[in-house]
C-alpha cells in the first residue's frame, strides 16, 4: 500500500488506525481529525479498495480483505501494537482485524459500529440499501433516516455526493453485502480487548440496546456510551464530543500500561 493511500494525522506515541464506514473514505471524517491531540496520538486514516485514493484498485471488497490490508498497513508503518477506530462498517472490519492478530490490538473503539452478527432487513429496506450503489437519492434517504430525520437537505446532499464521488459503484455494492451479511458472532465471542462502543442518541438502528444485545453478550471488556445530539455520523455531527471520548479512553489505557 502506497503512503498516498492514507492520511496521517499527529505525531504522538499512541497509534490508531481508523477504518471508515460504508459512506466514508480516508479524507471524510468530518471535523474529527481537527480535534485530534497530535502530541499524544498518531492516526492513520486509510481508504479501502474501491474508495478514495484506491478507488480504482481491484479487490474482493470483503471484510476480511479490509482486515488483511489493515495489518499490512500497520506493518508498513512499523506499528507492532496499535488501537483500532471503526465507524459503522469499519466497526465490523475492526473485529476482523482483532481476530487475525489480537495480540497486536491495544484497544478498539466502535463509532455506531455494525454488530458482529448479520444485519436483518425487511425486503423494502434491503432493496433501498442495495440501490444506493447507483442512486444518490437512496444515499440521501439512508443518511437522513440514520441521523434521525433532523438535518437539512443541503447537508444530507453534500454527504451523499461526497460518498458518491469517492466510491466505485461495484465496490460499494459489494461492501454492503460484506457488512450486512458477514457473520463473526461465533469467532468473536469471548474477546477480551478493551473496547469502547459509541452510539448516537438519534441513530434509530444501532442503538445502545443493540450494542448491549450483541457486543455486550460477546465481548468481555466493553463499555457503551451514548453521544448526545448525534445520529449515525458523530464525526460530522458532534466531533468535539467524539474526539474527547475516544482519546480519553485510549489515553487512560495507555497510562495504565
Amino acid at each position: 500500500m502506497d503512503t498516498k493511500d492514507l492520511v496521517l494525522v499527529g505525531h504522538g506515541p499512541i497509534h490508531v488506525i481508523a477504518l471508515h464506514g460504508w459512506f466514508g473514505h480516508a479524507r471524510n471524517w468530518g471535523h474529527f481529525p481537527s480535534e485530534i491531540d497530535t502530541n499524544t496520538f498518531t492516526y492513520a486514516f486509510l481508504d479501502y479498495r474501491g474508495y478514495g485514493s484506491r478507488r480504482d484498485q481491484e479487490g474482493t471488497f470483503s471484510i476480511g480483505e479490509i482486515a488483511r490490508d489493515t495489518l499490512a498497513l500497520a506493518d508498513q508503518l512499523g506499528w507492532q501494537r496499535f488501537a483500532l477506530l471503526g465507524h459503522s462498517m469499519g466497526g465490523k472490519a475492526m473485529q476482523a482485524v482483532s481476530l487475525l492478530a489480537p495480540e497486536r490490538i491495544t484497544a478498539m473503539v466502535g463509532i455506531t459500529p455494525v454488530p458482529p452478527t448479520p444485519v436483518e432487513f425487511d425486503a423494502t429496506t434491503r432493496a433501498l440499501f442495495e440501490s444506493a450503489a447507483a442512486d444518490i437519492e437512496a444515499r440521501i434517504g439512508i443518511i437522513d433516516t440514520t441521523t434521525g430525520n433532523r438535518h437539512g437537505r443541503a447537508w444530507l446532499a453534500r454527504m451523499a455526493l461526497d460518498s458518491f464521488e469517492h466510491s466505485e459503484a461495484t465496490a460499494f455494492a459489494a461492501y454492503f453485502r460484506a457488512w450486512a451479511d458477514t457473520d463473526l458472532y461465533r469467532r468473536i465471542a469471548g474477546i477480551d480487548i478493551p473496547t469502547l462502543l459509541l452510539v448516537g442518541e438519534h441513530d434509530p438502528s444501532l442503538t445502545e440496546a443493540v450494542m448491549e444485545e450483541t457486543y455486550g453478550r460477546l465481548f468481555l471488556n466493553a463499555d457503551i456510551q451514548v453521544i448526545d445530539n448525534a445520529g449515525h455520523y458523530p464525526m460530522n455531527e458532534a466531533p468535539v464530543d467524539l474526539a474527547t471520548r475516544v482519546e480519553s479512553f485510549l489515553a487512560c489505557l495507555a497510562g495504565g500500561n
